[in-house]
Order: C-alpha cells, then sequence, then structure tokens
C-alpha cells in the first residue's frame, strides 16, 4: 500500500508527531526488543513536553536519559518488569515498579483501570490491503495500542512480519512516521559454563518426548535449553522466544504435534534476541503471537498436555518460597510470566514446574538456597506453588512435600560448603529434628552414570538410581509395604518397626563407593514408589557383602537380577573382587538370583539355618 497516496494526512515526521502529545498524557510504550527508538528520542528531545507519565513493561531506550539533568522532572517511568538496562536507575529509586502478573496486564488498559492517553508503538510497513504487523512485540502492546485515545506508529522495514494477532490496519493508527534503524538485540550475558552445562543435564533427565514448553525471561532459562536439542517433538506455549531456543527449532526438536492446544504451532507473544531470531519467525507459520492476556493465562496453558514450565529464581529458602524479582530491598526484575506459567503448568495434565538457580552468588561466596529470604525480598512464587528446584547438584522435588522433606530435598541440591549450615540453621527453626545428618558434602554428580531404567515382563518399567537422603520417607513406606515373610527373609527375625534413626543411618552410611545402595522405583500417577532396594557394605579388603529387597508382586520379573548386575559394576569399579551374602537355606528365589549372576559361587550351610554365598567377579 502506498500510504502517501492512502492517507498522506497521517504521515508526518518524528517531531511533528510527539507534538501531539500534550502535557500530563499518560504514554504507553511498545515493549522490549519491539520499543519505537525514534519515536521516543523525538519525543524526549521536545523540550515542550512536559509532565508525562510512562507505562512500559520491558525498557531500554530510556536508560540513556536517566541521568539528564531534568528528565526526572518531565517523565514519570512506570514499569512492568525492570530490564537490566533498567536496574541500576531503579535501585536509585527514579523508577516506579508496578508489580502485577503479565497476564492481567491487558485488562488493566481495557478497564480504564490504567488509563492510556497516547501509545507509542513501532509496525511493519502494510501490506497491499493497508495491514501492518506489531512483528516481535505484541505482549501488552496489542492492548496498550487498543485502549490508548491516540496512537503513534514508527514504520520500520527492519519488523518482521508475525502471524497471530499481531495484525494492526493503518486506518487504526492516527500518526505515522517512516523510519528505518535496526531492532534492539537482546544477546545471551556470558555466565558459568559449568554451571550451565550441569543444570542443562539435569533438565534434559526431566523433560521428556513431546512435553510443551515455557522458558521464562533470565540468561540460565534461556541457556539451559539448549541441552534439549536431541529431545523429539517438543511444543512450545511460551511468554518469550530467545536465541536459546532456536537450536531446538532447527533441530527440529521443537515440532508441535503433540501439543494439545494449537498444535503445529509455536505460541508467543514476543521476541528477545538477535537479527538471525526476528529473520527466522519472520513470515513463518509456525509461530502465532498471542497477546499476553491469551498467552499468560493459567486456564490457558493448562489446555497443554505435559506442560512444563521452566524459570528462574534469586533465592529459594528451605521451605519452598522463591524471590525472583527483588534483591533485599532493591527491585531487580518483575514478578512477569513466574506465576502464570508455574500455576498453568500445576493444572495441566501431566504438568510441572521447574525452577533453575545456580547454588551460589557472588563468585560461590554465598548460597542461593537459604534459611530464610533476605530482609525486603519478595514473595513471588509461594511454598504452596513450587514443584522442582534444580541447581548445579541435582535436583529437589518439592511438590506435595513437608518443610521437613523440603529442607533435606533442597540442602541435597546446596553447594556443599553450604549443607551442613543450612541443616543446622533449620534445626533452630524447628523445621527438622534435632538429630537430622547432614548430606554428604560430596559432589555427588558422579552418581548419574548409575541411573538406569528397564523394562521388565507385563512391560513394567523400574527406575534405578542410588540411594539418597530425601529417599527415607519413601524407603519407610516400602519397608512396612512388605510381608512379614519377606522382611524375615531379609534380616533373620520378624522386624517390626524400621525407625527414622534406623532409615537415617542406612543412607548416612552409604559413601557410594565402599557402602552402596540402590533403589527402584515406579511411577504412581505424580508420586514415585519404591519398589525395590540392593545394597553392598565392604566386609573385608576386597569383597562386600550385598542384599537385596523386592516388593512381593514385583518378584519373579528379574529386578533382583538386575539390582545386582548393576551392584557389580558399581562394586568392580572401586576395587571389589567379588561379594558374600548371607541367607536362609529355604530363601531358595534369592539362592537362584544369585546362582543365575554367579554360576560359580560356593556355598557353606552354617548349621543353624542359614548358608553363607562367596561370590567371585569372573
Amino acid at each position: 500500500m502506498d500510504l502517501k497516496l492512502y492517507c498522506p494526512e497521517k504521515l508526518v515526521s518524528p517531531e511533528a508527531a510527539v507534538r501531539n502529545i500534550k502535557n500530563g498524557s499518560r504514554v504507553f510504550v511498545g515493549t522490549g526488543c519491539g520499543e519505537p527508538q525514534r519515536l521516543i528520542k523525538a519525543m524526549v528531545g521536545n523540550r515542550l513536553v512536559q509532565d508525562i507519565v510512562i507505562y512500559q513493561m520491558l525498557s531500554w531506550t530510556f536508560a540513556q536519559y536517566m541521568d539528564d539533568d531534568d528528565f526526572l522532572d518531565r517523565f514519570s517511568l512506570k514499569l512492568f518488569f525492570i530490564s537490566y538496562y533498567m536496574r541500576q536507575a531503579t535501585f536509585e529509586g527514579k523508577i516506579d515498579y508496578i508489580p502485577v502478573y503479565l497476564s492481567q496486564i491487558p485488562e488493566l488498559f481495557a478497564s480504564k483501570e490504567i488509563g492510556l492517553d497516547v501509545a507509542l508503538v513501532q509496525v511493519s510497513p502494510p501490506d497491499r490491503f493497508g495491514f501492518c504487523s506489531l512483528g516481535i512485540s505484541v505482549d501488552i502492546t496489542l492492548s496498550g495500542m487498543q485502549n490508548a485515545k491516540m496512537v503513534i506508529a514508527q514504520i520500520n522495514p527492519e519488523m518482521p512480519r508475525t502471524w497471530g494477532d499481531s495484525l494492526v490496519h493503518v486506518d487504526e493508527l492516527d500518526f505515522l512516521i517512516t523510519h528505518k534503524e535496526p531492532l534492539l538485540e537482546a544477546l545471551p550475558e556470558s555466565k558459568n559454563q559449568e554451571v550451565i552445562k550441569r543444570i542443562g543435564h539435569y533438565i534434559q533427565q526431566l523433560v521428556d518426548d513431546g512435553a510443551t514448553l515455557q522458558i521464562g525471561f533470565g540468561h540460565l532459562p534461556d541457556a539451559v535449553v539448549s541441552y534439549l536439542s536431541d529431545k523429539k517433538d517438543l511444543g512450545m506455549h511460551t511468554q518469550v522466544l530467545t536465541d536459546g531456543l532456536l537450536p531446538l527449532f532447527e533441530k527440529k526438536a521443537v515440532t508441535n504435534r503433540k501439543k494439545t492446544l494449537l498444535p503445529g504451532r509455536v505460541v508467543a507473544s514476543l521476541c528477545m534476541g538477535s537479527r538471525k531470531l526476528y529473520d527466522y519467525v519472520d513470515n513463518n507459520p509456525m509461530f502465532y503471537f498471542r497477546s499476553s492476556e491469551f498467552v499468560n493465562d493459567p486456564n490457558v496453558i493448562a489446555k497443554n498436555d505435559n506442560f512444563i514450565s521452566i524459570s528462574s529464581a534469586l533465592e529459594v529458602d528451605l521451605t519452598g518460597q522463591i524471590c525472583s524479582d527483588s534483591k533485599d530491598y532493591l527491585f531487580y526484575s518483575g514478578i512477569g510470566d513466574q506465576v502464570d506459567f508455574i500455576r498453568g503448568s500445576s493444572m495441566s495434565k501431566g504438568g510441572f514446574s521447574i525452577i533453575v538457580i545456580p547454588s551460589t552468588a557472588e563468585n560461590g561466596k554465598v548460597s542461593r538456597i537459604v534459611p530464610h529470604l533476605s530482609e525486603g525480598a519478595g514473595v513471588a512464587t509461594t511454598r504452596g506453588d513450587i514443584d522442582i528446584v534444580v541447581t548445579e547438584y541435582g535436583i529437589a522435588e518439592l511438590r506435595r512435600k513437608s518443610i521437613y522433606q523440603r529442607v533435606i530435598e533442597l540442602a541435597q541440591v546446596a553447594h556443599p560448603k553450604f549443607r551442613q549450615s543450612l541443616i543446622e540453621e533449620a534445626k533452630k527453626r524447628r523445621y527438622i529434628f534435632g538429630d537430622q545428618l547432614p548430606p554428604t558434602t560430596d559432589d555427588l554428580m558422579f552418581l548419574d552414570v548409575y541411573k538406569h531404567s528397564n523394562t521388565f515382563a507385563n512391560d513394567t518399567t523400574i527406575e534405578f538410581r542410588p540411594l539418597l537422603p530425601s529417599d527415607e520417607f519413601e524407603t519407610r513406606h516400602f519397608f512396612y509395604s512388605l510381608q512379614e515373610e519377606t522382611i524375615y527373609g531379609r534380616y533373620f527375625y520378624k522386624r517390626k518397626v524400621f525407625s527414622r534413626e534406623m532409615l537415617q543411618k542406612q543412607w548416612a552410611n552409604v559413601d557410594y563407593r565402599r557402602n552402596m545402595s540402590i533403589i527402584g522405583f515406579r511411577q504412581v500417577g505424580r508420586s514415585k514408589q519404591i519398589v525395590a532396594i540392593g545394597s553392598y557394605s565392604e566386609c573385608e579388603k576386597d569383597k562386600a557383602e550385598v542384599a537385596f529387597l523386592v516388593k512381593e508382586d514385583l518378584q519373579g520379573l528379574g529386578i533382583g537380577t538386575y539390582l545386582l548386575e548393576i551392584l557389580e559394576i558399581i562394586a568392580r569399579e572401586n576395587g571389589y573382587k567379588g561379594f558374600v551374602a548371607t541367607t536362609l537355606t529355604q530363601n531358595k528365589k534369592m539362592i537362584r538370583v544369585f546362582q543365575k549372576q554367579f554360576p560359580n559361587l560356593t556355598t557353606e550351610n552354617t548349621g543353624s539355618g542359614e548358608i553363607e554365598i562367596d561370590m567371585m567377579f569372573e
């Protein structure tokens, strides 16, 4: 469309356009990398423009003016989220932060709870029918534009055309300026690559093929998702698209085929990244841009089965409270999309949320897992909403767990040098028992090679991994679920009580080298149920005593044999030459398992109804 022929009266210079802004106006400005830089500069440059209130989601260009002598006399900035570039100005009290869920902001404009006189937006050139595109910034920009009394648009050929609710006709725009300039780019910060690699390793274990993902604001979620590029048929329903997602698109890890809401489409609200990302979404029908009241609505999110929200935090306390928008009394970012997506994921069939967080800050001087949030820190996500926390030291599962269990889970994934102090602080607050043993201070990432999954007869899939302190409660349930005969066959007497003290000592004595315990568990709904335990412990210089227990309804499937194979591999790695075992003479099932694995074993009858078995590794 030739605008000079269609609406010549709307085409003006930037300076002429901003002269239509009256003093005292409430002005909305488009979001982040889609903000109209040339219009902002023209408005700030007009000294006659006074007493303006600015509403914006993510602000970049205004950061250039925060230290100017009279800028704050002329403009008052009210931001829904604090970008990196505006952080220092916020710390200095130059910005007013509005804490509100992102899904609710468009309604604030529509209901006139926040009235808008002017909207400054950036759009692509119109097509032959007169439709421009909001491109990479639909989020709250669409509502801001629709509910302002006057709209001034910067037409920039650099703005991509995106599919979805991004279209706006030139008839809806009051003034137009044409100005080509590079879009703002949000390039990833250089961070600790080892931490990113380790967290990415754990995220890879949690995300199954076919899941639908949301990736939150922040460099860490953006960085770790590249470790999902080998997954299959992932879907995407997220507020923001970043460069971290490009490997998933390019390697076809994201196909959106398995999505239950808008299959085949990546649903998003805005892009913040490089020119490469902007070119990728340009006129690409796979990307479906909608405004934030749709994309961030928990009820909409929940329509995606197997939905996984991945976001970050500044601090996590031992009860599971999350701070993501402030450091002490200083506002640092914003509530943004975290709560919307966490609640949506909790309502999704098979869905859950993940908080990714490095274990330490300030070059390892302070722990990010803390006994209590810092004074002044805001609770963005409550302890009732949290599911999983991942650090570079492992996975803490908090969903529906007690404070006692949460303390153990979180201390287990804290930096080793802070684990004991966290346990001591938890004792002072009466979160845990006074005799609670702290987790080991070893870095247990090496245990990941001992994680296995196997499908047995009747399509019974069992997951295997080393025993952890956080397994204390499930181990207790396992022992009490066993029949008296099974217990007698393992302990040679009718054991009635499996006390907390006994179970604590069991995991505390596991050093994962001289002593090892492997649990087998299966998924039952959202919970994991232990169904088997196998252990060895050093009894001679080059031999270890071995034993195992399998739940009665799963005996005979080969689970005991599989446990024995895993334990042998680990024992060999730690220098052992064989196993020994003591069992009851009538325990034919266990003896057969040993014979199957070690055909050359030798036995000795003790004469007291027990048999000692010696099994040398080949």
